[in-house]
Order: structure tokens, then C-alpha cells, then sequence
């Protein structure tokens, strides 16, 4: 079986910068080359065009193209012609490809084709409450429908998918997964009263109502530190940076106890994880979130969102908390139980570990996907 992902994003030294989408990508392709299947990435919208091997997976890096007319569409007949030669010449069996922005709207091929639902801009605008673009919600739509399977990392994610595109379509769950061995526990804690949040500096990730959340944890706990991690994106609401605007809401007094790293290696990410006392994570719009497992896997007492997917990854009082991020008094008040009761954030952890290990690992999720996959090429 040779099966072949379209992405935008992947984490390699040679490609554009990558986020959550890339790493689960990453993940299940390691665990299929472990069982003996063939894999090949085409990461488009590159800045150079490379093909290379690496790991027992081939790589394709597929170069942006300008058009003078309906670029849109004539880069994505120029990924089929590409695809097409491929599939062909080293017999592809499946294309699986992401519902972001609907790459394969308008795209023909010889070989099945699965959407993989880790969030279209259509989910994330329903979370957030803004308009989408007319253009953004068609393509989306459109590949959607021309699929001839649909997977979805969580339930929520289905779910809400199917009612914004008004779906008749069955979607099978599968969950992302994590190789454990590459997160262990850790109880490296250099700074007991330390926090720590890691992914986009952006408001769908609850970034600004951290600030509302870490002021009142300064008010109870003077000497506790946040540390932020991620880069900086203009806020789609005020167009300016969402770091400032952050900034902007603390009290002077927990200004003072904020570190920000603009980005940093997957290594460093790691390194600040098994160093932090509570991982803070109150996002309101996400699929299934990588960032979640990695901080779960490494044994790190959490305080997330209780927002549709959380409940799939988190059990409130047993992996960690969960808690409206709107309510700043009720989130702060249980970050403050484990930067308490050190004791009980080892406990969490170890619970959500398991969490992990039970639901998550990569090697039992791998085998979830290789029938799936074996299902839709032989169309059953």
C-alpha cells in the first residue's frame, strides 16, 4: 500500500514554517513507514521546489506559483498534473489531503481521495463567530463533497462540520496520536510557581483572555511567572499584534512576570515543558490539539478549555482541569490548586499520561488508520 498526503505544512528544515496540522501529518507517516507502507508528502505553496528522501518517506516540495488570472485555480490543476504523474508512475494508492481551504476542490484524480478534518476555516470561523470568506467556503464545500471518504480527528469537529456544510456524508473518527517515547514524563521542575502556554500568540487560542486569567493568579499567588510561547499574529479584530494587545490587558504587576519567546526549536518546546509546574491551554477553537498530547504525555498538570473537543482529550479532575476561559476568577482559581499542591499536579499528570497511552498512542491509533484506509481503496 502506498498512500500519499497533500499538505501545506510539514516540520522540516526545508519547508515553510509548520504548526499542529504538520506534526500530526508527521506522526501517522512515521508510524505507516514502521508497518511497512510506503508514504510520500507533496507539501505545496513552497518556496522552492526540492524532492528528496528521508526516513523511508519521499518528499515533494511543490513550489508556489503566481498567476496573472484565476491563480487559484491554476495552481490547483497544476497540483493535479503533478499528482497525476505520480500516482502513476509509483502507484499511489490513496491521497489523503486536509479540509483547510479545500486544496482538492477542482482537483481530478486516478486515485481515491480522503478529506481529513483537523479544522476547515469555515469550522474555525462557526467557533469564533466571524464571516468567512464566500471564496473560503466553497472551495472547502466543494472538496468536501467531491471526497471519497471523510475522516475527522475528534467527534466535535464531525459533528459541527456536518452541520456547517450541511453534510449527508458518513465521517469516520480517527484521533491524532502521539508518539510517547518521544515525550517522557518529567519532573524537571525549575520553578514551582511556573506557567506555561506554547502554541500561536492569537485570540482563537484564548491568548487574550489569559491576561484576565493571569491577573487575577498574580492577586493570589504574587510570585507566579507565565511563560509564552509562539509567534505573534496580527489580531484579526483590532489589526494589531496580539502580543501587545495581551500585554495591554495585564494589571503592572503581572507584566512584570511575563517571559515571551517569539518561537523556538521543537527540542526548546520540549525542554520548557518538562521545566513548567501548570501548562495553560485556553483555547476556543481547536480539532484535536497536538499541543494538548504533548503537554498530557509529559505527565504536566493542565488548566485548558472545557470547549466540545476538550472532553474528548481531558477528563476535568482527573488529567488535569478544564474551564471556561471567559471565566478569568474560576481558571485562575484552579492553576492555583496545583501551583498549592504539587503533589496533586504529579497525580494529574500521571492520569493524563495514561490518557495518552490508553486513547492517543501512535501505535494504536496506526492501526485505525491503515483500515480505514484499506476500506476506502477497496471502496467498501
Amino acid at each position: 500500500m502506498h498512500i500519499a498526503f497533500l499538505t501545506p505544512e510539514f516540520p522540516h528544515l526545508k519547508s515553510t514554517p509548520s504548526g499542529g496540522l504538520g506534526t500530526s501529518i508527521k506522526n501517522l507517516a512515521i508510524s505507516l513507514v514502521e508497518k511497512n507502507i510506503k508514504v510520500s508528502i507533496f507539501i505545496y505553496g513552497q518556496e522552492q521546489d526540492l524532492k528528496l528522501e528521508e526516513n523511508g518517506i519521499s518528499f515533494h516540495f511543490i513550489k508556489q506559483k503566481k498567476y496573472k488570472f484565476l491563480g487559484w485555480y491554476s495552481y490547483r490543476k497544476f497540483l493535479q498534473q503533478y499528482l497525476s504523474k505520480e500516482i502513476k508512475e509509483k502507484n499511489i494508492d490513496l491521497i489523503e489531503a486536509p479540509d483547510w481551504t479545500g486544496i482538492t476542490a477542482f482537483i481530478n484524480l486516478n486515485c481515491p481521495v480522503i478529506i481529513r478534518m483537523h479544522g476547515s476555516d469555515a469550522y474555525f470561523c462557526h467557533l469564533e463567530g466571524r464571516k468567512q470568506k464566500w471564496k473560503n467556503h466553497f472551495f472547502e464545500k466543494q472538496a468536501i463533497k467531491r471526497a471519497n471518504a471523510l475522516v475527522s480527528v475528534s467527534n466535535f469537529t464531525a459533528v459541527q462540520t456536518k452541520k456547517i456544510f450541511k453534510l449527508h456524508k458518513p465521517i469516520t473518527v480517527i484521533p491524532n496520536s502521539l508518539d510517547l517515547s518521544l515525550f517522557p514524563p518529567s519532573n524537571k521542575v525549575s520553578d514551582k510557581n511556573r506557567l506555561l502556554y506554547f502554541g500561536t500568540i492569537i485570540r482563537k487560542k484564548g491568548v487574550l483572555e489569559l491576561a484576565g486569567i493571569f491577573n487575577q493568579v498574580i492577586i493570589k499567588k504574587p510570585e507566579a511567572q507565565l511563560f509564552l510561547i509562539g509567534k505573534d499574529v496580527v489580531d484579526i479584530l483590532k489589526k494589531q499584534s496580539t502580543l501587545e494587545l495581551f500585554k495591554a490587558k495585564l494589571i503592572p504587576e503581572a507584566r512584570k512576570q511575563i517571559k515571551y519567546f517569539r518561537e523556538v526549536s521543537y527540542l526548546e518546546i520540549k525542554e520548557h515543558l518538562a521545566e513548567t509546574t501548570v501548562v495553560v491551554l485556553p483555547s476556543f477553537a481547536e480539532a484535536l490539539p497536538m499541543t494538548w498530547l504533548e503537554a498530557m504525555a509529559m505527565e504536566k498538570a493542565m488548566v485548558t478549555s472545557n470547549i466540545g473537543w476538550a472532553n474528548e482529550l481531558m477528563i476535568d479532575g482527573e488529567t488535569g482541569y478544564t474551564e471556561n476561559p471567559k471565566d478569568h476568577k474560576a481558571y485562575a482559581r484552579k492553576i492555583c490548586v496545583f501551583l498549592n499542591d504539587a503533589k496533586l499536579a504529579r497525580q494529574m499528570g500521571k492520569k493524563a499520561r495514561q490518557q495518552v497511552f490508553s486513547k492517543f498512542s501512535t501505535k494504536k491509533v496506526v492501526h485505525q488508520n491503515i483500515r480505514f484506509y484499506e476500506m476506502v481503496i477497496l471502496g467498501i
